[in-house]
Formats: structure tokens, sequence, C-alpha cells
């Protein structure tokens, strides 16, 4: 069950990037929330969250498709870690030197009877490639 709500969540979070509806894409965010923007960036916040998504946006020509493939869910109470299979292509952005499959990691909390993303972090596991 919680592993269709969150996958229903995150597609419509996918669906909003899609359409470029930043300000709707927030409120799938806690207030404290972590993007990962790409490997050695990260952005705390809403505010920057937001400012995020708009020049990542413009990075891929405004042509960014996200969307989930297989996934997990692991729950402890009112915390849930994602593991995701994330596809992050961009039609007008072939040349782009980030992946555009990924093994994504998200953290969701329960707040106020709602699950937000605490943390966002479509790379997942690469980020570690960078200690190497």
């Amino acid at each position: 069950m919680l592993t269709e709500t969150i996958r229903v969540l995150i597609a419509q979070a996918d669906q909003a990037i899609r359409e470029e509806r930043f300000d709707d894409l927030m409120e799938f965010y806690t207030e404290d929330a972590v993007l990962v923007v790409r490997p050695g960036l990260e952005v705390r916040g809403k505010t920057a969250i937001r400012a995020a998504f708009v020049k990542i946006a413009e990075y891929f020509n405004h042509s960014l498709v996200p969307s989930q493939g297989n996934m997990i869910v692991i729950d402890a109470g009112d915390t849930a870690l994602v593991l995701s299979q994330s596809f992050v292509p961009a039609e007008l952005k072939p040349d782009s030197e980030y992946p555009s499959e990924r093994r994504a990691t998200y953290v969701y909390r329960l707040v106020n009877g709602k699950w937000l993303c605490a943390i966002d972090n479509s790379y997942g596991t690469t980020l570690l490639d960078s200690f190497q």
C-alpha cells in the first residue's frame, strides 16, 4: 500500500516537472528538503529547490521527461526509504553529461498525514563514485 502511495506521489511530481509547474512541485517536499542537483551540488529548502528546478529545465532545454521504473519502499513508521529506477531523458539535450537512467534514492517523511520528500537524490549511490 505505501509503495503505491509513494509511486503515485512521485508520478505526480514527475508530471509537474514535465509541465514546469514548479510551485505545484514544491507541495511534494518538506520545508527542510534536500535536492541533489548533481554530484557535488545539493540545495536545501523549498525556495532553493524551486530555483534549482528552473535552472535544470533551462539546462535540458525545457525537454526533461522524468519517470520511474521498478521501485522498492522500505518504511519505518513515519520515514520511508525509496529505491527507484529513474529515467530522466531530455529530448532536446541528448548530449548531457549526466546519465538519463539512474538508480535513485529518496527519503520520504510523513508530515501531518501526508508523505513528503525530504531527500531527493536521483543519482543514488553513484554519488560514491566521486570518492574514487
